[in-house]
């Protein structure tokens, strides 16, 4: 059975407003009136997550770090995401695991593959020279394998790198 538009939505909208309590008295109202339809609903303001609890994340780092923005840190992470994990235990995907990345020796991750480059390196990982690898990964160490073409922007990197820090356990080191 076809319906038209008009019928359809003269159909949804009552569905609507008995649905929604519209349509029922109350004690208070007169019973010799009519109902009346529904006011507009009002608009609602999307709840927002607050701000201190963010910022917070940071707080215990050293500067830069501490001064940097969480979100623009998340917003930058999706870059590596695909090819890295951040957790405890977390697998290795195109590039290693980086929990536990500060005061490790590049190369450190066990039952990844690396390139020759970075197994003949004696870089230990601190957040100043994540931020040198970071700016040109192909510049910093010539001959390692990982693609990406770096993270332009300092204010991005430091908050990247404050990211990174605040979700592997740099504090717990």
């Amino acid at each position: 059975m076809i319906f038209p538009k008009s019928l359809a939505a003269t159909v949804c909208a009552s569905l609507l407003i008995t649905g929604c309590g519209g349509d029922t008295p109350t004690e208070t109202d007169n019973p010799s009136s009519t109902p009346s339809a529904p006011a507009a609903p009002s608009a609602v303001a999307p709840v927002e997550a607050p701000a201190v609890e963010l910022s917070d994340a940071f707080a215990a780092l050293p500067e830069p770090f501490a001064s940097a923005d969480f979100n623009r840190g998340r917003r930058t992470f999706k870059l590596c995401q695909s090819c890295h994990t951040l957790n405890e235990g977390g697998q290795n995907l195109v590039g290693p695991n980086l929990y536990g990345v500060f005061g490790r020796e590049i190369g450190g991750v066990d039952g990844y593959t690396y390139s020759k480059a970075v197994q003949e390196s004696d870089i230990i990982w601190t957040p100043e020279i994540l931020a040198e690898w970071l700016e040109s990964p192909r510049n910093f160490l010539p001959g390692n394998k990982m693609s990406f073409a770096g993270v332009r922007r300092a204010e991005d990197r430091t908050a990247v790198i404050a990211y990174i820090m605040a979700e592997t356990g740099y504090l717990n080191e």
